[in-house]
């Protein structure tokens, strides 16, 4: 039995939009984690705001799909969609507990260099 489905240009283009915003915001993220690595914590707040602007970029791709169904539009949500979905939530997740994680280590910094300064180092 052969099905055939009309495929939604509007759900694909979104879909790919948040796919692509979200995956950009992940490699942002990355890139902030390696700042921190190299002790550079404005560096990495700079990128973290930039995956954080590309996120709501994408969420507004997603809010734009949800708000035209609460209009009466209705459509088949194809399982890119739903892929899409599911990589904003978790990418915005990675961020949320990247930035956070930042927010520890920028405190231990802190606390070694009150120590050295204490000791003399």
């Amino acid at each position: 039995m052969d099905v055939e489905y009309d495929i939604d240009r509007e759900m694909i283009e979104a879909a790919m939009g948040i796919i692509v915003d979200a995956g950009d915001a992940r490699i942002a993220i990355g890139e902030g984690l390696a700042s921190i690595e190299n002790g550079d914590f404005e560096k990495a707040e700079e990128k973290f705001e930039e995956a954080r602007h590309l996120l709501a970029k994408a969420h507004g791709q997603q809010t734009s799909i949800i708000q035209s169904e609460s209009e009466g539009i209705l459509r088949q949500h194809p399982l890119l969609f739903i892929h899409a979905q599911d990589t904003l939530m978790t990418i915005n997740s990675e961020l949320n507990l990247c930035k956070r994680t930042a927010g520890i280590f920028r405190k231990f910094e802190n606390r070694l260099n009150t120590l050295e300064q204490k000791v003399g180092k």
